[in-house]
């Protein structure tokens, strides 16, 4: 009863404050104090696993999101956004670098797992979202899941983050903080900076309740926080569940999990949201922070993915369609729905732009800089978007409104604007079209890194196992 309670006082306050600051239909937010000079903070969540249709605002038949909504209320929904490629730390990698994935032998780890070469991580010499905010000034810190490599030599501090609280590993038993194999903690789990540590609770909990307090003891530099919860990635866990975690024997909880439990995850992540704008708010930083969510791939078993098909680990648009949502008062009127096509690498340049970067000296980037489009200084241009996924072969393009999908030993050609279903096969009626795009992949494609030679072992338990 508590935490429903806590639930409906925080999102009422929420919507309170939110009325006071942004006034939907004037196109803009006012401040209750000066801050046109100021560098924005950026508190950018990431969820995992979850799908295009999981959140009230983008479908939901019965997951309730409204402090997740609020930011779509108070800000700007993208329609067309995508992950950069269909699970997660390649996405994560595309996010980092701002760069396609695939230009990495970390990026073509699909995921990065116990088999994968020793020492593998992005290269030190290459600039990310986090260097690059750090070097003009920013405070970094990435609460959450980390999945790109083991600290100490491939961290988040060996990365551009000068804080890090959260897993190290692709996943991790909501109170053990652990992956559990055969009933044995495996890996580094939750840590601190670049060593391991014991803390209690549910983690969507402490990622949301560290935020918190990162917010609250900010101080007046200008902050990135990368809050990148694990949920809602099983094991299939709400927060009532903590006595039967302790004897769960894998958590590779494939038999597990319900409809109801996914929309208590989900729910929880919700929960932790709307505490961080009430931080915000109750810091006097709402109207000076960017505030983005969104996706690292599309949704697993229990999502929803409507209009879409296909789900995580392949290139159908449910594998890679995903919600973007970014709310900047004062910058971005409140309430828009944009169509830009807009992917997981162009973060990078789209946020350093609005901090005030210089995205040209700061590197080169595969990932577009689409500040002018997000703040309706600009209208949308057409994007080229690649994604290729070693199970199956799979491998797929979009140009404008045109797909070309690899998959299941077969090709097609789809129309989004007008099948965004990806149904009415097109290749027979439009077949120059068809080739266009199959050349236009085949080029990308002989520019990144290919596949290990050995391939990826199926038998996911059996290497943690020989791991650890």
């Amino acid at each position: 009863m508590r935490a429903n309670t806590n639930r409906r006082t925080l999102l009422k306050w929420l919507g309170a404050t939110t009325a006071i600051v942004a006034l939907p239909g004037t196109g803009r937010a006012f401040s209750r104090r000066a801050s046109a000079a100021k560098k924005p903070n950026i508190v950018f969540i990431l969820v995992d696993d979850m799908g295009y249709a999981d959140l009230s605002v983008t479908g939901s038949s019965h997951i309730k999101t409204p402090a997740i909504d609020s930011l779509a209320r108070d800000g700007v929904r993208l329609t067309q956004g995508y992950a950069s490629t269909p699970i997660c730390s390649p996405t994560r990698t595309a996010l980092l670098t701002g760069c396609w994935a695939q230009r990495f032998p970390v990026g073509v780890e699909e995921p990065l797992g116990p088999n994968a070469p020793a020492h593998i991580g992005v290269p030190y010499d290459r600039p990310t979202i986090a260097s690059v905010m750090r070097d003009i000034g920013y405070h970094t810190k990435l609460i959450g899941k980390w999945h790109l490599g083991d600290p100490p030599e491939h961290g988040p501090l060996q990365h551009g983050y000068d804080e890090f609280f959260g897993i190290v590993e692709g996943a991790a038993d909501y109170f053990r903080h652990h992956i559990v194999v055969h009933g044995k903690e495996v890996g580094m789990g939750l840590a601190r900076g670049n060593s391991p540590v014991e803390a209690g609770g549910y983690l969507t909990d402490l990622f949301g309740a560290e935020a918190v307090e990162t917010i609250e003891k900010s101080g007046e530099k200008p902050f990135l926080l990368s809050l990148h919860f694990n949920a809602p990635h099983w094991p299939w866990e709400g927060r009532e569940d903590a006595a039967a975690a302790k004897t769960i024997p894998d958590s590779f909880d494939y038999d597990g999990g319900s409809l109801k439990k996914y929309e208590e995850m989900m729910e929880a992540v919700d929960d932790n949201v709307a505490k961080i704008l009430v931080a915000l708010e109750q810091t006097g930083k709402t109207q000076d922070t960017i505030v983005v969510f969104t996706s690292d791939n599309g949704g697993e078993r229990y999502s929803q993915t409507w209009p879409f098909v296909g789900h995580k680990g392949e290139v159908l648009e449910g594998g890679v369609r995903v919600p973007i949502i970014v709310r900047w008062p004062g910058h971005i009127a409140p309430g828009s729905v944009s169509d830009q096509v807009m992917s997981s690498m162009d973060f990078l340049p789209t946020l350093l732009t609005m901090a005030g970067g210089n995205v040209a000296k700061a590197g080169t980037f595969d990932g577009a800089d689409l500040a002018a489009q997000l703040t309706g200084k600009a209208a949308s241009i057409e994007r080229t978007l690649f994604w290729r996924f070693n199970a199956n072969n799979q491998a797929a393009v979009r140009k404008g409104d045109w797909k070309y999908v690899r998959i299941g030993g077969k090709e097609r050609l789809f129309n989004l604007a007008e099948d965004e279903h990806e149904r009415a096969e097109r290749q027979g009626a439009e077949p120059q079209k068809f080739d266009e795009l199959k050349r236009l992949w085949d080029d990308w494609n002989r520019q990144m890194v290919p596949y290990r030679v050995d391939g990826f072992s199926e038998d996911v338990t059996k290497t943690y196992i020989d791991r650890y």
